[in-house]
């Protein structure tokens, strides 16, 4: 395999699980985040193949410049995310508008912008989530823009082809920054789930590498959650 790996919102998180693990294997990496100097510096953890950019894809006029300088790109993970809880009654405007554009505008603005990088045999991957299928007070925004990353894999790998084009949905993640401090959130979900744990960053990050790398699957919508849905 040859070419890059970029990992849009690859500087914590699942994101950065996924940049070391693609990193482990040999692939020059490319991770991106809101902070150019952080960007760097984490870039340089993942050892001299590694590069680290500044991209804030909820401002999506910025996009294309930043990643002017990317070439060969074989595989794109595009997980940034914006939290928000924001609810009918007590509807923020401004923070919906700022998760809409950046899921639904900045992620294919990434891909346009990259269209004339891809290789041949390239593959992209978009994070969802499982509050698409499983809604909660507060989620209409959430599960709105996650519903839609569904429709728009679908649309991309038509659209793209031959390029593939992946989602992939998480449940909790039990030893992400944000769900890892959460012990009694935690357990209520656990106690849902069939393997009787919470998933970790390692198997998001082992389930977006198998999208990235298995050529047969394109279009298609993987939900990696422990089986919780089922309950």
């Amino acid at each position: 395999m040859t070419g890059t790996s970029v990992i849009v919102g690859g500087t914590a998180g699942i994101g950065l699980e996924i940049a070391r693990q693609l990193a482990a294997r040999g692939d020059r990496v490319i991770i991106t985040g809101r902070d150019r100097e952080r960007a760097r510096s984490v870039a340089a953890t993942l050892g001299n193949k590694a590069e680290g950019l500044a991209v804030d894809i909820s401002k999506p006029l910025e996009i294309a410049p930043a990643l002017s300088g990317i070439e060969g790109v074989r595989n794109l993970v595009i997980g940034a995310i914006e939290r928000d809880t924001n609810t009918a009654k007590e509807y923020n405007v401004e923070r919906a508008m700022k998760l809409v554009t950046l899921k639904l505008v900045g992620y294919v603005e990434v891909i346009h912008a990259l269209v004339p990088k891809f290789t041949p045999d390239a593959a992209i991957v978009l994070f969802g989530g499982v509050a698409k299928d499983r809604p909660y007070p507060g989620s209409t925004t959430v599960s709105s823009v996650n519903g839609a990353v569904t429709a728009m894999a679908r649309t991309l790998a038509v659209e793209l082809a031959p390029i593939r084009v992946n989602a992939i949905h998480p449940g909790i993640i039990g030893d992400s920054p944000f769900w890892a401090d959460k012990k009694e959130a935690q357990d209520r979900i656990v106690a849902r789930t069939p393997i009787k744990r919470l998933v970790t960053m390692a198997e998001i990050a082992h389930a977006a590498l198998f999208l990235l790398d298995n050529g047969g699957i394109n279009g298609t919508d993987l939900t990696v959650d422990g089986g919780w849905l089922l309950q």
